[in-house]
């Protein structure tokens, strides 16, 4: 930097700090004022019950709706669907194509075709009385289980079922109905896990058969330098297409829930 330069710099510094000086305390920034807020729980002064309860029911409706994405996880069709996708996805090669987004709304989508059923009898018998007044909450929410809990039991073996009932320390259950939702829920989640693994197996066999002759190709070629991946993944992706693979795998989920 040159020496005009310099002076001129300082000239501007000089100047801005004698303007901050020179200006009224008015125009500076004012410190913002953040207003005081209250939560009062009943009314002024007096007591009211009817009020608290309400506040209570609304906390314990907002604890719900927190845990309702683990209740679409675990106790309905989504965790079988999703891993199945990811299995096929992770078995063509294709790193992040169809991006998680697609796989997540896909299975989202097909969890609700699959639990249309019960979630029409549950709204029938639950949530429309419920709404109407004829029915108390804790009435909607054990009238609103069972049709859950028929569905996780007709997916649920009984090895799984036996072991969390033991593990449970409760009494042998003689009716679905005395089997609480606290031991059937893992049951579920790990006869469904297995039941995933299986199906992501069987994806996997045609996939590996392909690269298995594309490494043994490439080996006798002498092409010890390129990655068999790189080669295989056209070959997969037209099996794939030429079966109409996304069909027999959609089709081979729905067909797994009846």
């Amino acid at each position: 930097m040159d020496l005009a330069a310099k002076k001129g710099l300082i000239v501007l510094v000089i100047l801005s700090v004698g303007l901050l000086l020179i200006c009224p305390a008015e125009v500076h920034a004012q410190p913002l004022e953040i207003p005081q807020v209250e939560l009062q729980i009943g009314g002024e002064g007096e007591e009211d019950p009817e009020s608290l309860v309400g506040f209570l029911q609304l906390l314990l409706v907002m604890a719900l709706l927190t845990l309702a994405p683990a209740f679409v996880v675990l106790m309905t069709s989504f965790t079988r669907i999703v891993i199945v996708l990811s299995f096929t996805r992770n078995a063509m090669a294709t790193q992040q194509i169809p991006p998680n987004q697609v796989l997540i709304g896909l299975a989202l989508f097909l969890t609700f075709f699959v639990m249309q059923p019960t979630i029409s009898v549950i709204n029938e018998t639950a949530v429309q009385p419920y709404l109407d007044g004829e029915i108390e909450q804790e009435t909607a929410l054990e009238v609103g289980a069972e049709p859950l809990k028929e569905f996780m039991f007709y997916h649920t073996r009984e090895k799984d079922l036996a072991l969390f009932v033991n593990m449970a320390d409760i009494e042998a259950p003689e009716t679905q109905e005395d089997v609480p939702l606290f031991v059937l829920v893992p049951a579920f989640v790990i006869s469904e896990l297995k039941t995933a693994f299986q199906m992501g197996f069987m994806l996997y066999v045609p996939f590996l058969i392909i690269d298995m002759v594309v490494a043994s190709t490439l080996m006798s070629m002498g092409m010890f330098m390129l990655p068999p991946v790189i080669v295989s993944m056209p070959f997969k992706l037209l099996l794939f297409i030429l079966v109409d693979g996304w069909h027999l795998v959609v089709s081979s989920l729905l067909e797994s829930f009846n």
